[in-house]
């Protein structure tokens, strides 16, 4: 049976790799985006402009969502910013915005999508966060914070809704090669890739297919769950 799939962030990088994963599955993909492009090269069955650091482009999205295509069961909260520099030098807005997307803009989304899933008696809502908000790094305080965050938003969400059939999980990616990690200067990509185990950067689409996991038919006694895709890099954490 088809499912409608809500993939935030999914005009491009991981979460463009997740809607054509779950494209191939056979569910009704709907990607958002503060653009409300088309992922490149990617059949879905729509697209909407979404900015989750705001509450109304949310309620408005999650709305339009269900008009064209019916309830969400299925629910990648995937979208996320970075405004990197040392604490003593971040302003207020760099803090705000990052929290307000990353980690209240998903947690906004899951609240959205629950109703329908509890009278569907039925869901999957995976949050992406990090291998960062494990292990720290420096000058990303409140990238870290909010990638952090996802995960106690997760478990203890699991816990409210794992009696309705819904299930609330997260991705832990580590360095992978998209538009964010290529605006790394050579010499903090060497750095970087001495410190994972695997010597390399994931590609977007294994990062997909741990959610496309998740989010699928096998994974429906795992709730709460932190699935790590980093390489070994954040072993231990």
């Amino acid at each position: 049976m088809t499912t409608v799939a809500l993939v935030t962030g999914g005009s491009r990088g991981i979460g463009a790799a997740t809607a054509a994963r779950l494209s191939a599955a056979g569910h009704t993909v709907v990607v958002a985006s503060r653009s409300g492009d088309l992922p490149p090269g990617v059949e879905v069955a729509g697209s909407i402009a979404m900015d989750v650091s705001d509450p109304e482009s949310i309620e408005a999205g999650l709305a339009q969502v269900v008009e064209q295509f019916g309830a969400i069961g299925i629910l990648v909260a995937n979208a996320g910013v970075t405004r990197d520099t040392l604490l003593m030098r971040m302003s207020d807005d760099d803090i705000d915005q990052v929290l307000a997307t990353n980690l209240a803009g998903s947690i906004r989304l899951a609240r959205g999508v629950l109703r329908g899933m509890i009278r569907a008696k039925s869901g999957r809502i995976v949050f992406l966060s990090s291998v960062v908000g494990m292990l720290g790094s420096a000058g990303q305080v409140n990238y870290a914070a909010s990638k952090a965050g996802l995960i106690g938003a997760a478990r203890s969400l699991a816990r409210e809704v794992g009696s309705r059939g819904i299930t609330v999980n997260v991705v832990a990616p580590g360095f992978v090669d998209t538009d964010m990690t290529a605006e790394l200067d050579d010499e903090r990509r060497t750095q970087i890739l001495a410190a994972i185990p695997a010597g390399r950067y994931a590609a977007p689409d294994e990062v997909a297919a741990a959610v496309e996991f998740l989010v699928g038919p096998n994974a429906g006694y795992i709730t709460g769950s932190v699935l790590p895709v980093d390489g070994g890099l954040g072993m231990g954490h």
